[in-house]
């Protein structure tokens, strides 16, 4: 078996067990991009915003965050809105393979205009659901939340892609799927994009 024990300069060092991912996430964030896959959890919000903080307090350059999700759990996307408004950062949204439910929203948090997708990127919008469980006093409780979060998520995207809100409303009823061509046209998206050259540089 042959050996060779002197590695190149420009090679990283070889990965430990950890080491791998770690050596890309921090390739990632030397790149100011964050990356939202997955279900939307408390954990995947607060990686995310610990990330969007500190890319913000580094330097005011754009930060690109990547979504491919399903949705999830409502408050952590919230939560991820939130701070992508609330950094001073600039914050581009690229939707890439789907997009759905509670990721729709915080995808929502950036506005239209820095707000991108890839070709094949499906989006999915609803209302939430939830199971109810318990005493009857408890299940008149979750009911009314779910009908709050409903106004509120309907009110967002109307507001976000200009749509009507009564038009949002009845769209929501049901799952309404939106290739790219579609959420261009809804508004929930400004423009289908290829290359990374493509992004806005400020």
């Amino acid at each position: 078996m042959l050996a060779n024990d002197t590695e190149s300069p420009e090679s990283p060092p070889l990965a430990q067990p950890g080491g791998a991912s770690t050596f890309l996430e921090e390739k990632a964030f030397r790149a100011r991009s964050v990356l939202v896959f997955g279900t939307v959890t408390d954990a995947l919000a607060a990686e995310t915003v610990r990330k969007l903080l500190a890319l913000d307090a580094e330097s005011s350059a754009p930060i690109t965050v990547f979504v491919c999700s399903p949705g999830g759990h409502l408050e952590s996307g919230d939560a991820i809105h939130d701070v992508v408004r609330f950094v001073s950062s600039p914050v581009h949204m690229v939707g890439t393979g789907w997009v759905g439910s509670a990721a729709t929203h915080l995808f929502l948090g950036a506005p239209r205009e820095r707000r991108f997708c890839l070709p094949q990127t499906r989006f999915l919008i609803h209302q939430p659901s939830g199971g109810t469980g318990g005493p009857a006093s408890d299940i008149a409780i979750q009911a009314r939340e779910i009908i709050k979060a409903r106004e509120r998520i309907a009110q967002v995207i109307a507001r976000e892609t200009g749509q009507p809100l009564e038009r949002v409303h009845k769209d929501i009823e049901r799952d309404l799927w939106m290739p790219a061509e579609e959420a261009m046209a809804y508004g929930l998206v400004s423009r289908i994009i290829q290359r990374r050259t493509e992004l806005p540089a400020a």
